[in-house]
């Protein structure tokens, strides 16, 4: 599975099969909203002609929901699966165009394209928001999606677990990078993949210093060690 880090939460995965997003944030939606949290990376506006299949939204924040970056990628791609907790679902499913859209609230499994989503408990501000398992019958990656350190997440979690990402900038109810490492430690993935810094922020995710950790470059394929 190749996946790329495309800013702020924002991870792109494909292989033969499939091509998908989670939490695609190409605009400066936030920065009209809230002017000292203008995008400081540039949109590849390259990454709006990718041919998708599917995008996962984590929950209804606009630097994850985000409508201007919907309203391209819905109208470019024809007959997508959208997977999305209540609050996202009830907001992207306005946009119609014949997208399957499906509610993927907790515990909900999607199979597709040869691989198994499953949506599992996230503690955000939005309190629908979940993380997901991506199991490709091969690796197990799972994606956090914004949230706090809550013990009962670990209940959801599979025991071998290929690769975490997960936010480190702790604020709007998302972990620091204290509770980052402390997150990932318990759930005791093979790789551990910081995320959600450098957007609006000075953060320095070298100090997330833990062993394995990969540390993602916007725009680029994350690279695991060879196996």
């Amino acid at each position: 599975m190749k996946i790329t880090f495309i800013g702020q939460a924002g991870l792109m995965f494909e292989n033969e099969n499939i091509r998908f997003m989670i939490d695609p944030y190409l605009s400066d939606s936030v920065g009209k909203v809230s002017p000292e949290k203008h995008r400081r990376v540039p949109v590849k506006e390259e990454l709006f002609d990718e041919k998708l299949d599917l995008i996962i939204l984590t929950h209804d924040h606009l630097d994850h929901t985000d409508p201007e970056t919907l309203e391209v990628l819905l109208n470019k791609n024809k007959n997508l699966e959208i997977l999305a907790p209540y609050n996202a679902w009830n907001k992207v499913r306005q946009y119609g165009n014949n997208h399957n859209y499906i509610l993927f609230d907790k515990h909900t499994t999607w199979t597709s394209f040869g691989i198994k989503f499953t949506a599992v408990k996230a503690c955000h501000s939005d309190l629908t928001a979940i993380g997901v398992i991506i199991d490709d019958g091969n690796k197990k990656f799972y994606v956090t999606g914004d949230t706090l350190y809550n013990s009962e997440i670990f209940d959801d979690l599979p025991d071998d677990i290929y690769a975490v990402f997960l936010p480190i900038n702790g604020v709007g109810n998302n972990m620091n990078i204290t509770d980052a490492k402390n997150f990932a430690k318990k759930c005791n993935a093979k790789y551990i993949v910081p995320i959600h810094f450098g957007m609006f922020d000075n953060i320095n995710p070298l100090e997330f210093n833990l062993e394995n950790t990969v540390i993602p470059q916007i725009y680029k394929i994350i690279e695991f060690n060879k196996e």
